[in-house]
């Protein structure tokens, strides 16, 4: 029988991209890992890997023998997790990576009240609008807002919430320059953004039955950021596109007005990353659960987390 590390020592290998960085995941040398792999491939009597000077790629077996030996040790992680839940609260350091809006809008207000629940944890928190590589920062969850998930390579994706952008503008704006009823009506509005190409700027929407439109327009006041944006929609500078969950109150109250509801850019998809599945402390999983709980309507739930009702509660 094959020795079973060796199995999860080929997993990483092909996982992490390469021995080196296998090697730092496991705390195994690099030179040791390569001789076993090269040792399981002996008693196989079958090449897995191809090896160039620039990378690995794996045969056509040992694609095939990488699900079987995933599943072996996911198994085993699995029968650990399932013990260690029973047994440990969480506890111990949790490094996070979130962006700056969403931070600021919502999981601002909502870790307090996970910290309340798991007085054990410690969370580490970067906000930050910069791409965080998990394994080599060693973080254990990030959040982002994209709308595919296509380019979050071999990391595990927890989907979170949608998160929708609507047309937003102040009644102040609107009683200077008229409420537009028509995509067409848009441009004699004043309005913002966060980039443009030659002072202007365009936008794909989406209609309610599936039309398309690319809005263009050349705005007022380009700023690359989301908050300092919806000041200037507050102040009555001009129209924007906001996150709903950043707006969320300011619609309820009236001191915004959503303008042409039915059209839209595509939706962003609240999501976290973390490394793997297997081996995920209690205090990462509880984080996880959390996020599951208390983002979907992430305007609500950061509501009810203020005012101490449902989504407070320990």
């Amino acid at each position: 029988m094959n020795d079973l590390n060796d199995m999860l020592y080929f997993a990483e290998v092909v996982e992490r991209g390469g021995f080196a960085a296998a090697g730092r995941a496991l705390g195994i040398p690099k030179s040791r890992l390569s001789r076993r792999v090269a040792e399981l491939e002996g008693r196989l009597g079958v090449r897995l890997l191809q090896r160039t000077t620039r990378k690995l790629s794996l045969t056509e077996v040992g694609e095939a023998y990488l699900r079987h030996c995933q599943v072996m040790r996911d198994a085993a992680q699995a029968a650990a997790d399932t013990v260690a839940q029973v047994q440990t609260a969480p506890c111990g350091t949790l490094r996070v990576s979130c962006p700056v809006t969403l931070a600021q809008t919502v999981l601002g207000a909502l870790m307090p009240v996970y910290l309340a629940r798991h007085p054990q944890v410690r969370v580490d928190m970067q906000v930050t609008n910069r791409p965080v590589d998990l394994v080599e920062e060693s973080i254990d969850v990030a959040l982002r807002v994209r709308s595919s998930l296509d380019d979050s390579g071999s990391m595990v994706v927890k989907r979170l919430d949608i998160s929708r952008q609507v047309l937003v503008a102040s009644p102040e704006l609107l009683r200077r320059q008229g409420r537009p009823t028509r995509l067409e009506e848009l441009e004699r509005i004043d309005s913002l953004a966060m980039s443009s190409v030659d002072g202007r700027s365009s936008l794909r929407l989406t209609g309610p039955e599936g039309q398309h439109y690319t809005l263009q327009h050349q705005p007022r006041y380009v700023v690359d950021d989301l908050l300092t944006l919806k000041f200037a929609v507050l102040a009555g500078t001009g129209m924007g596109w906001l996150p709903d969950y950043m707006c969320h109150d300011e619609l309820a109250d009236g001191r915004m007005v959503h303008l042409l509801p039915g059209w839209s850019p595509p939706p962003g998809v609240v999501h976290a990353v973390f490394p793997s599945r297997r081996g995920l402390s209690p205090a990462v999983r509880s984080f996880l659960d959390f996020l599951a709980e208390t983002l979907p309507g992430s305007s609500e739930a950061v509501g009810r987390g203020r005012e101490g009702g449902r989504a407070a509660q320990p």
